[in-house]
């Protein structure tokens, strides 16, 4: 099912690991597959110095991650800006069609961690994204999920869809 270069990043992960103060932060996640990419950027002179990956998902998804992290090391800010999804699926000779989501986690974590770094430089840090409520009534009598907006019944204290509590902030 999947090819060689996706295997070996997969058994052989490249750049692995956390960037403590890093310059930048981006985190994707898929709730319905359950992927979650987090990607770290440290740069030095509007280039992608340093950048690791901590990633929780399917091979493919660890696959991503790696090749992402290769591609884009040594990257001025701008060029990095301009990788794509289809970028890293090709650079790993293609990924299946029912992976294929993977490869959009990876470009999208990539550009929120060089978004974060924008901000910070210019004085201005995104806030994360916190929820008051464990659910949102977006339509009249239906909850939703804070986290992956999956429809959910009245008083639930699981999402089935992203396997998240519900009950802590109740």
């Amino acid at each position: 099912m999947y090819n060689k270069v996706v295997m070996d990043h997969f058994r052989n992960p490249r750049n692995v690991g956390v960037i403590e103060n890093a310059d930048g932060v981006g985190e994707v996640g898929n709730p319905i597959c359950g992927d979650m990419m987090t990607i770290y950027l440290k740069v030095k002179d509007e280039r992608i110095e340093d950048i690791k990956f901590q990633t929780f998902g399917c091979g493919s998804a660890i696959a991503v991650s790696s090749m992402l992290t290769e591609i884009a090391r040594g990257k001025s800010i701008s060029e990095a800006k301009k990788i794509t999804n289809q970028d890293v699926a090709n650079a790993l000779e293609g990924l299946p069609k029912n992976k294929l989501h993977c490869s959009n986690l990876g470009a999208d974590a990539l550009h929120l961690a060089i978004e974060d770094y924008e901000s910070k430089k210019a004085g201005k840090p995104r806030s994360p994204l916190k929820r008051k409520e464990t659910h949102e009534h977006q339509t009249e009598g239906k909850c939703h999920c804070p986290y992956c907006d999956v429809e959910l019944e009245e008083g639930a204290q699981f999402c089935e869809a992203c396997q998240r509590s519900l009950v802590e902030e109740h």
